[in-house]
């Protein structure tokens, strides 16, 4: 197993051109938040423009627009039938599924995304769960373009049921991590101490462990945050690095982000907001 360091993140999260403008950051979609998870949406948000992303919009039902324009101003907002008939081709990554819910609508635009877009996908949360529900895994694995999955370890055991494979505690967390991403035909993130993440795009899917973070991160929406950090870096033009490497990144500065709100704040009281306050920090850091 490798493990990610300072040095390898360094190596391409670089200082940007002084002629760069916010196209070249990346253009982010994130479908996410229903009634009662307005939250995570402005999570996953605040994740992906706090680690650089130049435009950010997020899609929710209308009743949240209030909500999010006001917790997250620097991002624009569209609704759940602009998002299901919009161009997708005009974004440089999406994410679906923080706080999104389990329901067929949900499941239709999910699965909308799946066939209709061939940029870098990022599935978390709900995603993951209407995945395993309605049993979409082959257009999954099918779709052109990297796809993204990042399940906690409940949404681990999900997805290896649907696969027809033991727990990941029968598998052990590194085997489970590489069984996901093979599975899926992707890369895998999962969740948990500490963060395992498996390319299986390849032909030798390799695994890599995370290892800054802290048991202060045990709090929701800390995933959501991650999400939106990982879609980020994935949409970003001018990093010079694999999509797995980019999520290897993005798992090492979420983790830094915790520390950074650890030591501000302690462990016990800190939040997922806390967290994503600490990124552009955890950047500044390198």
């Amino acid at each position: 197993m490798n493990q990610i360091t300072t040095d390898f993140v360094e190596n391409f999260i670089t200082e940007r051109p002084s002629d760069m403008h916010k196209g070249q950051a990346g253009r982010v979609l994130i479908i996410a938040g229903s009634r009662g998870m307005a939250g995570a949406a402005v999570l996953a948000a605040r994740g992906a423009l706090y680690s650089g992303a130049g435009l950010v919009k997020v899609s929710v039902p209308d009743e949240l627009f209030n909500i999010l324009q006001i917790s997250v101003p620097e991002a624009m907002c569209i609704d759940r039938e602009e998002a299901a008939k919009a161009d997708l081709g005009v974004y440089d990554a999406i994410c679906i599924g923080p706080g999104l819910g389990v329901s067929e609508e949900s499941m239709r635009l999910i699965y909308r995304v799946i066939c209709d877009y061939s940029g870098p996908l990022v599935i978390d949360a709900d995603g993951i769960n209407c995945l395993c529900r309605y049993s979409a895994f082959d257009e999954l694995r099918n779709r052109n373009g990297i796809t993204v999955v990042t399940p906690h370890p409940g949404e681990a055991d999900r997805m290896l049921g649907a696969f027809g494979l033991a727990s990941w505690k029968e598998l052990g967390r590194e085997k489970a991590v590489t069984e996901l991403a093979l599975k899926t035909g992707g890369i895998a993130l999962l969740k948990g101490a500490p963060t395992l993440i498996c390319d299986g795009t390849g032909n030798m899917p390799e695994v890599w462990e995370n290892p800054t973070g802290n048991p202060g991160m045990a709090t929701g929406g800390s995933g959501d945050v991650l999400s939106g950090m990982i879609t980020s870096l994935l949409a970003q033009k001018h990093l010079k690095a694999a999509p797995g490497d980019r999520v290897c990144a993005a798992a090492f500065l979420h983790g830094l982000a915790g520390d950074i709100a650890a030591e501000n704040i302690g462990e016990y009281g800190m939040t997922s907001a806390d967290i994503a306050d600490a990124v552009a920090a955890a950047f500044k850091a390198l």
